[in-house]
Order: structure tokens, then C-alpha cells, then sequence
């Protein structure tokens, strides 16, 4: 089984399976409340690993840079998931529920995890010392969804003005004196008579026309910006003092 002074070298590291696949990387490992042994690590599975697994540390091995646990990766990925409450650790019903999963039974499991508690007992009573423990805060990342952008294309009218030349045409009336140029002309009709000649004007109208023209192509792309950010967690620790002792004058010691 994997020991506590190992946990550095779980944590962040790859976990395979028994046909040597890829579950995904540990994240933390949980201690069992009674030895204060690993018992339990959770696996970051699933796509870019947003889900996480438990699976039991007691039968794993350390190979290398790499866990070994002995169930299949669908075994692991499949496993219910379970809820951590804020100081860290698993619960009673929340364990038993990864126990029965993993067919392992309730009864030899806590068994096993209080008879090195009698045999510490002992070895306290002999050496009559005290073990000091504290959590351990270790933060890790992963990757979610924060948010969907899209491209959506959609038509606006609005209005335009141009101005541009246009040309018509106006009725200019225009004399001329009779010399012996156009004297001929002048007198080639009757002397004295009726007569109309009709002129036809003409002029330009603008004229609008629209044509559809490519002006640039849009897409979307992605920036991987690393920004700092802090994490605030809280974590126990254990104190020891010394009460009621006193030295060979009778004052009380100071505590350390």
C-alpha cells in the first residue's frame, strides 16, 4: 500500500490501471480517520479531466512516475461520485458507498484500519510520546467550461447618399439676321403662313443598383492567458501542551 511519506510522489501523477491504460492524474488523497493512512485517491477523468474519481489507495503501487490501482479504467470512471465536506475528508456513508462499489467489505475494511490503532496504543503506552500531525493545503487546477462565444451574421439597411452629375436638356431659342448666306433659306416658303416644329428635350435620372462585395473574413480563435490567482483554504493542525506540571520549587513550567 502506498504510504504517507509517498503522497508527493502520488499527487499530480499519472494513474494506470491493471492492462496498463491511462485513468488520468491524481489529484488528493484522503486519509483514513482512524490510522491517518492513505486510503483513498481521486483520479481527474473525462474530457480535459473535469470529473474526478475515487478509487481505494490500499492495494495500489508506486511503479516509477506512475500509480498502479487494480481495477479497469471504466471501473474507475464509472465509480458514483461522492461529496467532500469542507474539512477535507470523506464520510462515513459516503465511504461505506465507494466500499460496496468496489466490492470490498465494510466489515474487514474497518477491521483492518483499527487494529494498527490498538498496536499504536501500545507503542505510545511504552514510549509515552505523542505524534503531532497537520493538514497539508495542495492546490491543483481544472479545466471547465467559463462561458460560449459565437459568430452570428445578420443584415442591416441603412442609408447613403452620393452625389453625382446628371445632365438634360433646355430650349434655347436662337435669332439670326438674313444675309446673303441664309436668304435663300429664308424665302424658300410661303410669305405669309402657319407653322410648328417640335423640339424634343431629354435629361439623365439617377440610377441606384446594388451589388453584393466581400469585405473581409471573420473567425473565432482562442488566447490561453495565465493570470495569478490566490487560494484560501483551511486546513487543521495539531497542538501539544503541558498542563499542571511544576518544577522541583514548586512554580509552575511554562508552557512550550
Amino acid at each position: 500500500m502506498i504510504t504517507r511519506e509517498q503522497i508527493p510522489a502520488v499527487l499530480d501523477h499519472p494513474v494506470y490501471d491493471t492492462s496498463g491504460s491511462k485513468i488520468g492524474d491524481a489529484r488528493h488523497v484522503f486519509l483514513d480517520d482512524v490510522t491517518g493512512e492513505p486510503e483513498w485517491v481521486s483520479v481527474k477523468t473525462g474530457l480535459f479531466g473535469t470529473s474526478e474519481s475515487f478509487v481505494p489507495i490500499h492495494d495500489a503501487s508506486l511503479v516509477e512516475d506512475h500509480l498502479e490501482v487494480p481495477y479497469a479504467k471504466n471501473r474507475v470512471k464509472d465509480a458514483p461520485n461522492v461529496d467532500v465536506d469542507a474539512g477535507g475528508h470523506l464520510s462515513e456513508q459516503e465511504e461505506h458507498r465507494l466500499y460496496e462499489y468496489y466490492g470490498i467489505d465494510w466489515d474487514a475494511a474497518w477491521q483492518r484500519a483499527a487494529q494498527p490503532t490498538a498496536d499504536t496504543a501500545q507503542s505510545r503506552t511504552a514510549d509515552e510520546a505523542m505524534t503531532r500531525s497537520e493538514e497539508e493545503m495542495h492546490v491543483g487546477t481544472e479545466r471547465r467550461e467559463a462561458g460560449r462565444v459565437r459568430l452570428r451574421k445578420y443584415v442591416v439597411t441603412e442609408e447613403q447618399q452620393q452625389t453625382i452629375p446628371v445632365r438634360h436638356e433646355e430650349v434655347r431659342v436662337e435669332r439670326e439676321p438674313i444675309t446673303d448666306a441664309n436668304v435663300d433659306a429664308a424665302v424658300s416658303g410661303p410669305e405669309i403662313s402657319e407653322a410648328e416644329h417640335e423640339v424634343i428635350l431629354h435629361e439623365e435620372k439617377p440610377v441606384v443598383e446594388t451589388r453584393a462585395e466581400p469585405k473581409e473574413r471573420v473567425r473565432l480563435t482562442t488566447d490561453e492567458v495565465t493570470e495569478e490567482e490566490t487560494v484560501t483554504g483551511e486546513v487543521r493542525k495539531e497542538r501539544i501542551e503541558a498542563e499542571g506540571e511544576t518544577d522541583e520549587s514548586g512554580k509552575r513550567r511554562p508552557r512550550r
